[in-house]
């Protein structure tokens, strides 16, 4: 099941980079493109499309990574013993409702098959998660909130 789910985080990762590689080239394009040469000394649309292709192009940079790191990502299978770690499968409770996390170094916020959620270590629940084992109370503050777990399992 983890290998299915790094597979498709693997392609939602390459589709976001599809678009965001066509994205920086068009925004590029435009930055260069001679008809947005300044008119005058107050005309900044290519300075500004050319602030928007430097962002575009780290991210593009960044998804790159992600991408790279995903498909590096262990799938090997834990147990409820096991501290989580990359690459876990973690079955947490939320007042009264379950929920199962993937920890992931990319994709945070993707929702995958099964209604798996992919939290990252630099998250503050992937944080809060990270070295806790099965039965194990996880307390985090986000969002001006603080949020109790309990690790209900650990695959």
């Amino acid at each position: 099941m983890k290998a299915r789910l790094r597979s498709q985080l693997v392609a939602r990762l390459c589709a976001d980079l599809l678009v965001a590689e066509r994205s920086q080239e068009a925004t590029h394009e435009g930055a260069t493109h001679e008809e947005n040469r300044p008119e005058n000394d107050k005309d900044t649309r290519a300075l500004e499309q050319s602030y928007l292709a430097r962002g575009q192009a780290r991210r593009v940079a960044e998804l790159r990574s992600e991408v790279a790191l995903v498909k590096g990502m262990p799938v090997r299978d834990l147990t409820d013993d096991d501290p989580i770690a990359l690459g876990a499968l973690v079955l947490v409770e939320e007042n009264e409702r379950g929920r199962t996390l993937l920890v992931a170094p990319g994709g945070g916020g993707a929702a995958l098959e099964g209604d798996v959620l992919v939290v990252t270590p630099s998250s503050p629940l992937g944080r809060a998660l990270l070295g806790k084992r099965a039965g194990d109370d996880v307390e985090l503050r986000a969002a001006g909130r603080t949020r109790s777990l309990t690790v209900t399992g650990v695959r």
